[in-house]
């Protein structure tokens, strides 16, 4: 089996447990502090430390996938690393389903049952009102001191537009599988079809020439 560590790509050979009541091979793993490319017949794996740290240096360092293994690639190999083993498309299916999982861990949904709803794994604002959390709504008004300045109990939505995400359709839709489908922030593929389908768009085109973008836009 192929083994990626922070350290170097490494070739070893494992004998998994066969004894009766036995985990599958994928389980095993786990256990193992690995992280299975694949659930059948897995063939690489990825240890719980170099997908920490690949999301880690994606996160403050802007690393990509590929720049991330080719630096573990020279890191094996110095002077040849394109002799290496090439796991790039296995890092990044990996790093996803780690992310997911880090996710279920972080909100709760490690060590229970029960399945995340609509926007559950994204992160609780505790600044914006919500009503009957930090808001007292028992009086019909809101309860708050003399000198407490309006704007504190306001809530303000932000739109703003991503004039790059036209450019960013998938080559084969089919195979863009979604692991938090309506869990995180954005909202589910199946209620934003629906507001889709009932939605009118309006094109609004501005005189002013400060805001070409949004001609453009449109």
């Amino acid at each position: 089996i192929t083994v990626v560590d922070k350290s170097s790509v490494h070739s070893l050979s494992i004998w998994y447990c066969h004894c009766p009541g036995a985990l599958s091979r994928d389980m095993q793993l786990f256990q193992a502090g690995l992280f299975p490319a694949s659930f059948t017949r897995p063939k690489t794996a990825f240890t719980f430390a170099v997908l920490d740290d690949f999301l880690l240096d994606n996160l403050e360092c802007g690393t990509s996938a590929m720049n991330y293994y080719s630096k573990i690639r020279r890191l094996t190999s110095s002077i040849f690393p394109m002799v290496v083993l090439d796991r790039y498309r296995e890092l990044m299916r990996a790093a996803r389903q780690w992310r997911q999982c880090k996710l279920y861990k972080w909100h709760g949904f490690a060590h229970k049952d029960d399945q995340p709803k609509d926007g559950d794994l994204a992160l609780f604002c505790l600044a914006c009102p919500q009503p009957g959390i930090n808001l007292d709504l028992s009086a019909g008004t809101v309860a708050q001191p003399d000198d407490t300045p309006s704007w504190l109990m306001t809530r303000y939505l932000v739109m703003d537009g991503d004039f790059k995400a036209e450019h960013m359709h998938p080559v084969n839709p089919s195979d863009e599988v979604s692991l938090m489908d309506g869990l995180g922030f954005m909202v589910s593929n199946e209620r934003y079809k629906k507001h889709l389908s009932i939605a009118q768009d309006h094109v609004q085109r501005l005189d002013c020439n400060n805001h070409r973008a949004v001609n453009q836009a449109n």
